[in-house]
């Protein structure tokens, strides 16, 4: 089902206008879940961190124990031959993905030379700061990486993030901060999650139970060279609640202010609006997929 007004899908070697069927019954990823992807952006003429977003798919693949059988430039350069079929300016979302077509003869792993790759890009519009985004805390919880293959960015991970803000939304939240096992803070349901207080950002370290992604390194980057001081470290949900302000990174919106935690309204948010002001200069200045 695409989510977008408009879309292409890259399959077979070229791009074909629409949603086009290209898994079969029988693959192995189809009933075993081996399916990675990554999501990147198109936006106002530029595709910031394209190369990177290419890379992880990449390396998703072999997590899973896949072989890629494209080079991350040549994914990233049939990403951008697709990109140039709309209007520069279409808010578009860049979607590559991989997945296992047969098995080992144990039918449980993959047989990693048999990767299929294909790619869609659906023109959906990204969301602006000053809608509303209320935060709540979910009971569903991240999993440790000897529990799940959480280095990659998988199809198969989805599931929890979707009962995650799922469960959220019944409640009257858009979306949940999420825990690990070990009490603290890991991200949202689709989102990596940083907070001010006192001037400071803080955002939850990278232990292997969340996906650090890669607008927000490039947003920890951007503010630590713009003189502001980021810490990585463990934070709990009381952390959250006495935060002057609440953001989220991610490739749907970039950079998004949260603006209720809980009860609690979050009326302050400019130290979010510096990080975006800061990821859409360097995206300007970037200027192609870089």
């Amino acid at each position: 089902m695409a989510l977008g007004k408009t879309i292409a899908t890259w399959v077979d070697g070229r791009w074909h206008d629409g949603d086009l069927r290209v898994m079969r019954a029988a693959d192995h990823g189809a009933w075993q879940g081996t399916l990675v992807f990554d999501g990147a952006r198109a936006f106002e003429g530029v595709t910031p961190d394209l190369d990177r977003h290419a890379a992880r798919i990449v390396r998703s693949a072999e997590v899973m124990g896949m072989t890629a059988p494209l080079a991350a430039d040549e994914i990233a350069a049939i990403l951008l031959e697709g990109v140039a079929r709309w209007p520069v300016g279409a808010q578009l979302y860049l979607r590559p993905m991989m997945w296992s077509q047969s098995c080992s003869p144990s039918f449980v792993d993959p047989l990693p030379e048999s990767t299929a790759f294909v790619a869609c890009i659906e023109e959906i519009p990204m969301g602006t700061p000053g809608a509303p985004m209320a935060l709540t805390v979910s009971p569903f919880r991240r999993p440790r990486p000897d529990m799940a293959l959480t280095e990659a960015k998988a199809g198969c991970l989805y599931a929890n993030n979707g009962r995650i803000v799922a469960e959220a939304r019944r409640r009257g939240f858009h979306n949940a901060l999420s825990l690990d096992v070990e009490d603290n803070v890991a991200e949202t349901a689709m989102t990596n999650v940083f907070m001010a207080r006192d001037g400071v950002v803080f955002t939850p370290v990278p232990n292997g139970m969340f996906l650090a992604g890669i607008t927000r390194a490039r947003v920890i980057g951007l503010l630590r060279a713009d003189g502001v001081e980021v810490v990585e470290t463990a934070l709990t949900v009381d952390d959250f609640a006495a935060a002057d302000e609440i953001f989220v990174t991610g490739n749907a919106s970039k950079v998004m202010p949260a603006t209720r935690f809980e009860d609690r309204e979050l009326r302050a948010s400019a130290m979010a609006t510096r990080a975006r002001s800061l990821y859409w200069d360097f995206a300007h200045q970037s200027r192609k997929a870089a």
